[in-house]
């Protein structure tokens, strides 16, 4: 395994944990379409939340800085197509998980206003 895939992977397991603590329930992991990736798919009781992992050895502004407009447009893409293949009309949200090099973990929640 690359060693940028490993760290890619070992951050959203993280992430997921740090999530699940929060009481948020796992629906995909590492979901694919023609227009990018959403990292992880959960559901809390409002609805859907569709979040982005990074992690920065730099630390975790590097990590939020990381998440430009064209990431955005691919985030919002993806979504529109995962929601279109469940053919439900449902609540959703962007969260990020960011974490630092010192096992700094924030989670920020709406992250892109449509």
């Amino acid at each position: 395994m690359h060693p940028h895939k490993q760290i890619g992977d070992e951050a959203e397991n993280r992430a997921l944990d740090y999530l699940r603590q929060h009481g948020l329930y796992l629906v995909q992991a590492n979901f694919f379409s023609r227009f990018g990736e959403i990292d992880l798919i959960m559901r809390d009781a409002e609805g859907y939340v569709f979040v982005e992992v990074k992690q920065r050895k730099a630390g975790l502004n590097h990590a939020i800085e990381s998440i430009t407009p064209a990431k955005q447009r691919k985030l919002v893409q993806t979504a529109q197509y995962f929601l279109m293949k469940l053919g439900k009309d449902v609540n959703c949200r962007f969260d990020a998980v960011v974490l630092g090099a010192h096992d700094e973990i924030e989670w920020l929640k709406n992250i892109i206003i449509l």
